[in-house]
């Protein structure tokens, strides 16, 4: 699984910089982890009922990191 999504972002980025068309690239490491985190936070607190202290602990992180996340990306 890991390395299918490793490969995933792999060939994103690749195409990203592809299509850039001579254009400097700026802050690909925020945009990388903007794109992945919504969608993974979504999921996970699907996958949890919507239970904030399952989600942390599948996520592997503190309930209050996740509860930051979270407002950060709307999803409260």
């Amino acid at each position: 699984m890991s390395a299918e999504l490793s490969d995933c972002v792999r060939k994103s980025l690749n195409r990203y910089f592809r299509d850039l068309d001579g254009q400097e690239p700026h802050a690909v490491y925020e945009m990388v982890i903007r794109t992945v985190e919504r969608p993974m936070l979504e999921v996970v607190m699907k996958q949890a009922n919507g239970n904030q202290s399952a989600a942390a602990e599948i996520l592997g992180i503190n309930r209050n990191t996740l509860r930051r996340k979270l407002t950060e990306h709307d999803l409260l």
